[in-house]
Order: structure tokens, then C-alpha cells, then sequence
């Protein structure tokens, strides 16, 4: 079996990006076996995605080394991925514990193709659950006084473990600048509405007593401005006047699960690229 690649590319839109791009592919034997591609006028730059197979006797740092001249000449932001690497995710949790357990059995069940390589929380509920899986679980509590030094555990524990991705299932504590700036473009959290709305503790018995008429829940990369990161993945559900408090958190950890668990699954399978403060999101 040929093994596949990713190519993901933005730049200042001009004539002649695709054209160069899978001429590059062609000329190295390569097939492309998928392709997505959007020219935004607002910030006028050039996003695309192409998935694509080669012979097993090129190696891809040949493709890798031909992209940076054409990369130069277009002013391109570029990574090239091999498409048989599986992500090594860190899950962080507090003590709500159904966005794990989602990600847990999808990962388990091959629905989400990565290796949980390690769960961390700031309380030891949900150990064995981890074990369950046979998933390495790490009790990191954390204070005011001990804040700097759990996270530079946390930061330890991603260099040893070579971790890809950081996904804040509901883990609530506030990271730090310094954290922020160690995981740019590789931490997402979940917020259980649409950003900025019904903030602090309790939001689905705020929204009950607002009479909200939709709830919902956002995923978007981790920014040193508290849940002003770029936004990945948003849903929502309807609810009527005769749900109670208890029937929006259990219907909010639903629709929290699910969404995560896409932006998770988009941001490894390198669908993502930055446009600015925004997300272009290939389907």
C-alpha cells in the first residue's frame, strides 16, 4: 500500500498556487486523492489542503525539500504530515467527567484514530477510569502557591510523553500565559456555551433562569485571552420551559462531547489552518 500525506498550506492568494502545487506533487509520482481549497477576500490569502499517496520508495522529506523552494516563492505557511501517524493526545479533567469518557471510548473504538497517551487532573476522580483503559493517569493537584510548578509538570509531561495535542475536557483551571505560550496551536478547550455568554460557575442554571431557548457548546484553541481563542467547532441544542436545570446539563454534556470530540478529530486529521483570529475548517 502507497503511503499517504497531508500538505496544508496558506499564503497570499495569486494565481497559479494549485497549479504549481500539484504540478510539484505529479513530477514526484505522487497521487492526489483529495483536495479542498478557500480564497478569502476579506484578508485576501489562499488555504488548502491536499491529501495526497506516493510510492513507498520516496521518501517524503524528497517531497518536503521540493516544497520549501516553492514555499519561498509563494510566501507560503506550510507543514507536510504523514497520514499513517496517529496523534498522542494529553487529556486534562477536573471533575466532570463526560467529555473523557467520550473521547476515552471513541479512542478506544478506533472512531477517533489517536493514542490517549496519558490523562492528567487536578483531582483523582477519575483514575479508574483511565485505568480502565489502560491509560497512564497523573494526579497533579494544584493551588495559588503550587500553580507554576504544576504546570511546568504538565509542560514535563507533554516533552516526555511527545504529546501532539492538548484537549481541556472541562478542566477548570485557568492556564497560565506562560502554559498558553508552551502549547500555542496545540491545546483546545470545550466551553459549555457560546462565547462570551452565562461565564463562571453554574452556566446551565443561569441559562435556565434566563429562559434561554437554545444552549450550547464552543471548542477553540487555547489563547492567553481567557476563551477568546479561535473557534473550531460550535452546536447547539434546543430546550423548552419544561426542562429543569438537571435536564440542560444533561442535554449541555452531550452536545459538550460532541463537538469537542469533532474539533479533536479535525485538528488531527489537519484540517485546520489559522486565518487570523478565525478558523478555515475543511470538511
Amino acid at each position: 500500500m502507497r503511503p499517504d500525506s497531508i500538505l496544508t498550506l496558506s499564503c497570499p492568494d495569486r494565481t497559479g498556487i494549485v497549479y504549481r502545487v500539484s504540478g510539484l506533487l505529479y513530477d514526484h509520482g505522487c497521487n492526489i486523492l483529495d483536495a479542498q481549497q478557500f480564497g478569502d477576500e476579506e484578508s485576501g490569502r489562499f488555504f488548502l489542503r491536499v491529501h495526497f499517496d506516493r510510492d513507498v520508495g520516496l521518501p517524503l522529506d524528497t517531497v518536503q525539500a521540493s516544497m520549501r523552494a516553492l514555499a519561498s516563492d509563494f510566501g507560503m505557511d506550510w507543514q507536510l504530515h504523514d497520514g499513517r501517524r496517529r496523534a498522542r493526545l494529553l487529556v486534562l479533567v477536573s471533575k466532570q467527567g463526560h467529555c473523557l469518557n467520550d473521547l476515552l471510548f471513541r479512542a478506544h473504538s478506533g472512531q477517533l484514530k489517536v493514542d490517549i497517551a496519558a490523562v492528567a487532573s487536578n483531582h483523582a476522580d477519575f483514575a479508574p477510569l483511565a485505568a480502565s483503559y489502560g491509560i497512564p493517569f497523573h494526579h497533579l493537584p494544584v493551588s495559588a502557591d503550587t500553580r507554576e510548578v504544576q504546570e511546568r509538570q504538565i509542560i514535563d509531561l507533554v516533552e516526555r510523553e511527545k504529546i501532539d495535542l492538548v484537549v481541556l475536557a472541562r478542566y477548570m483551571q485557568i492556564l497560565s500565559p506562560t502554559l498558553c505560550r508552551a502549547l500555542a496551536g496545540r491545546a483546545i478547550n470545550i466551553h459549555h456555551s457560546f462565547l462570551p455568554s452565562f461565564k463562571g460557575a453554574q452556566p446551565y442554571h443561569q441559562a435556565h433562569a434566563r429562559g434561554v431557548k437554545i444552549i450550547g457548546a464552543t471548542a477553540h484553541y487555547v489563547t492567553e485571552d481567557l476563551d477568546e481563542g479561535p473557534i473550531i467547532e460550535q452546536d447547539v441544542a434546543r430546550v423548552d420551559h419544561a426542562m429543569t436545570p438537571r435536564d440542560l446539563v444533561r442535554l449541555g454534556s452531550d452536545t459538550e462531547s460532541q463537538v469537542l470530540a469533532r474539533a479533536v478529530r479535525r485538528h488531527v486529521e489537519h484540517r485546520i489552518l489559522l486565518n487570523g483570529h478565525r478558523t478555515v475548517v475543511f470538511r
